[in-house]
């Protein structure tokens, strides 16, 4: 067993301290990499203080993983020591499902299912703990390559954040010709910004405020539509092919279904905690589509680091020490950080 430093958490109101985790050894086909950053995620927190559900504590959140390759199990062949990885929301699933077999492996319903990073029992009976440590074994199978154009800190975001926003942009058909709103253009709807005026969609932005609008426009955006200002969602009437919301703290479905053409799509990535609710007529009277999106499998996953290597798109970031997670945390619920915190385990 390897220890390694990590940060916990032992209920849903305690705040983070230092712990130590022991890590097994790579069995013949794992590696252990050493953890450089861990993104931090809406979703570890929503996680971590219990809103989606029981926890199994003391726990270690973090599901945004980018580090470098120390150990590997003797029938390795897709990983060197040296390389530079990243591991998302989940470290494995049965391998054989039809989930499974088609890429899709956060949705494999075979025996075990998917194995998420954190908050979850792995192959080995041992609660999963997460990126906020220094260091992680995982099957290779599921584990990713960071291309050597993306620094480390900058490729952990991407784990999910990145995959989050290109899964359903390419999924549901943004591309040349069409016309894209991303909504919220905070952690989540910055990468969407990006990606979407990567795949050649004319891309604009509806947020809250123009607080953010040079950003949008600097991501590649055309416009930014401040929903604070009178008369705003009136002159979105029937504009886009595709609106994507990443909102989590409630939204009305209603106003952005009137955003879409007839026969366009509504794209829900922001998971509220509160239920949502819509006017039926809305859905039906214009053919339009309401669909939710999840992450992606280990391929998507790879697809899009490397499509962000070669369009030269990255999170923007705030890096943080360990001591700051509590503060980040808060932050992030208050809508304190503009982007993206990523902590530096250099300094557990």
């Amino acid at each position: 067993m390897t220890q390694v430093k990590a940060y916990a958490m032992d209920s849903a109101t305690s705040p983070f301290h230092p712990v130590t985790l022991e890590r097994r050894e790579p069995g013949p086909t794992e590696i252990y990499f050493e953890i450089k950053y861990a993104g931090v995620c809406h979703s570890d927190i929503h996680t971590g203080r219990a809103e989606w559900g029981e926890v199994i504590y003391p726990l270690t959140p973090g599901h945004e993983i980018a580090g470098i390759v120390t150990k590997i199990g003797s029938k390795v062949t897709k990983f060197a020591v040296g390389d530079r990885v990243g591991v998302g929301c989940f470290v494995d699933s049965c391998g054989k499902c039809e989930a499974c077999q088609a890429g899709t492996e956060q949705f494999c319903n075979g025996e075990g299912g998917t194995i998420w990073t954190y908050n979850c029992i792995g192959r080995d009976g041992v609660p999963t703990a997460g990126g906020y440590s220094t260091g992680i074994t995982v099957e290779q199978d599921y584990v990713c390559r960071i291309p050597d154009a993306i620094p480390l800190e900058k490729a952990a975001p991407i784990m999910c954040a990145g995959v989050t926003l290109y899964s359903p942009l390419k999924r549901l058909g943004a591309g040349p010709g069409k016309k894209v709103a991303i909504v919220g253009m905070g952690g989540l709807g910055h990468m969407g910004v990006q990606i979407a005026a990567a795949l050649g969609a004319e891309t604009h932005v509806i947020s809250r405020t123009r607080a953010k609008e040079e950003d949008a426009k600097r991501f590649g955006a055309v416009a930014l539509h401040p929903t604070s200002e009178d008369g705003t969602w009136e002159s979105l009437h029937s504009q886009f092919d595709l609106v994507v919301s990443t909102l989590s703290d409630g939204m009305e479905i209603d106003q952005l279904l009137d955003c879409v053409k007839p026969e366009g799509i509504v794209g829900i990535v922001g998971l509220p905690e509160n239920r949502q609710s819509f006017a039926m007529g809305n859905l039906v009277g214009s053919q339009k589509m309401l669909a939710g999106s999840n992450i992606g499998g280990i391929a998507l996953t790879q697809e899009v680091l490397d499509f962000c290597a070669e369009k030269n798109i990255a999170p923007q970031i705030e890096i943080i020490s360990g001591e700051q997670i509590n503060e980040a945390w808060d932050n992030v619920v208050a809508a304190k950080v503009r982007y993206r915190y990523v902590i530096d385990t250099a300094t557990f």
